[in-house]
């Protein structure tokens, strides 16, 4: 028997998977810690986790699922990872973490990335990063350099968390294109790593870990990990990609127009595009996807709403009586017509959002005449609210020549509710498939890609199960739109109020 290892590393949770290779099932899972991990705030908008945390965590959840599964170490043949994208690990030359990582939702960068975007120059960044340079990797690590110039002056490599992880494993410290693009250190123009950023930053070219495929061995275990885990010495790492490629990996997305989109408290829309290219306004980030290569395009184009999920549980909370379940409350919304009645509702209440241009304009529910409405129009305009966004999100991608036909998502949160499934296929035009996956169980058949086990991701994807395909409805498709302009009109009172 042969086994397929993948691990997700998440700001709240590390998770693990074991897949049988042959099947493609995933015979046991596991995560830790079961309350949500620590995040150290030092100060307001600052987010940082311990790497050795993670590991921890990481250790707990193998042994977990070798237990349920009875499976020797020595029958994982290969090992994938999944991790948090946009954080900052730094080690010195005897791979010691310097500092906690700073990690995704930490905000101190944020200037940084500003003032290098307006010195640089704006068009010179969008052509060459596919981004500004934001709050991601690279800001971080400026600020590092600003304000601990003794911890920069010990780094000899920096890394991602996934890097982190596959160093613990494998003992070497390497990472991948598409890991360094989500970091804001790749130059698309090149095929290089971004040496005008790194310059304009005061970065040592050394401190960029050796690249390799994101498909293929990046190390081999060590006898001290194998140890610490359970597993067989020399199993080799195989792949690694951050959690939102990755998503749309687990999720069968590999080729342009097509979309991987999840709906939880906050929603991304991530769709693959085959062209280089950008939003000049910068509303959407681009990073190389998990099969970017230098002779064939593949560029993960995303999108992130923050109100998407926690609308619904708002409305849950402050409209419907206590013992109403989320499936009653579908019901409930089913009863309004297409479009609500006239009422829109823009779901912008958690926090800034990057689709606006990093505002924060607050949720807004517009057209509600006191003699016509009731809860269920209420409860349907937040979930057509929510798909709206998204479609807003689709046409910026649109914009960008992705053609977008068909989107895949997992069978949970928000897609489970039928209105929500079928408002998005109306107003898009795209056929929703739905899937019975997670992004350990994904990164656990990366591995298997990368190991050769697999021939490519139609082979490694054969067993994914799709529960449901949901076209779009061509009678109600004007009915959509009409609701869906009513909507968008309603954005630039948003800005006007700024």
């Amino acid at each position: 028997m042969m086994y397929l290892l993948g691990y997700d590393i998440g700001s709240s949770s590390v998770k693990a998977s074991l897949v049988h290779a042959e099947t493609g099932k995933c015979v046991a899972s596991a995560f830790y810690p079961k309350k949500e991990a620590e995040i150290m705030a030092v100060r307001p908008g600052w987010a940082e986790q311990r790497p050795e945390m993670w590991w921890d965590n990481l250790k707990l959840a193998t042994a977990d699922v070798l237990s349920q599964s009875g499976v020797a170490g020595a029958d994982v043949a290969a090992i994938g990872i999944s991790y948090q994208m946009h954080g900052l690990v730094c080690v010195d030359k005897q791979q010691r973490v310097l500092r906690p990582a700073i990690i995704w939702c930490d905000s101190r960068a944020v200037p940084y990335g500003a003032r290098a975007f307006h010195e640089l120059g704006e068009e010179r960044c969008l052509s060459a990063l596919l981004n500004s340079p934001g709050n991601f990797t690279a800001s971080k690590l400026a600020w590092v350099r600003e304000h601990e110039p003794e911890v920069f002056e010990r780094i000899d490599k920096i890394m991602l968390p996934g890097d982190y992880i596959a160093m613990r494993l494998t003992g070497e410290i390497c990472t991948t294109a598409s890991g360094l693009s989500e970091g804001m250190f790749w130059d698309f123009r090149k095929n290089e790593v971004a040496g005008f950023l790194m310059e304009y930053y005061g970065f040592p070219a050394s401190m960029i870990p050796e690249i390799r495929p994101t498909f293929a061995e990046q190390g081999r275990m060590t006898a001290g990990a194998a140890a610490e885990l359970g597993l067989k010495e020399g199993t080799p790492v195989t792949y690694r990609a951050g959690d939102q490629p990755n998503n749309a990996l687990s999720l069968n997305v590999f080729e342009p127009g097509e979309i991987a989109s999840t709906a939880g408290t906050s929603g991304v829309v991530y769709g693959v595009n085959g062209t280089v290219n950008y939003d000049p306004q910068s509303r959407v980030n681009t990073f190389a996807h998990v099969n970017h290569t230098a002779e064939e395009t593949r560029l993960g184009v995303l999108l992130c709403i923050n109100g998407t999920g926690i609308l619904n549980s708002w409305m849950k909370r402050n409209v419907v009586p206590a013992e109403v379940s989320y499936a009653e409350m579908n019901d409930l919304a089913d009863r309004a017509p297409i479009g609500s009645g006239g009422v829109s509702v823009l779901p912008f209440g958690n926090g800034a959002e990057r689709m606006l241009q990093n505002r924060e304009v607050g949720c807004s529910i517009h057209g509600v005449n006191f003699n016509v409405h009731d809860r269920s129009h209420l409860l349907r305009a937040a979930q057509e609210g929510i798909v709206f966004s998204f479609r807003y999100g689709i046409d910026i991608m649109r914009q960008m020549g992705m053609e977008v036909h068909k989107i895949h998502a997992g069978h949970a949160n928000m897609f489970l509710s039928p209105l929500f499934r079928n408002t998005l296929a109306g107003v898009t035009g795209a056929v929703i498939e739905l899937y019975d996956t997670d992004g350990s169980v994904g990164a656990a058949k990366g591995a298997g890609m990368g190991a050769g086990i697999y021939k490519n991701h139609h082979e490694a994807f054969a067993s994914l199960e799709r529960l449901a395909v949901i076209e779009p409805s061509e009678a109600d498709r004007s009915a959509y739109e009409e609701a869906y302009q009513r909507w968008k009109s309603w954005l630039p009172v948003l800005r006007e109020d700024q």
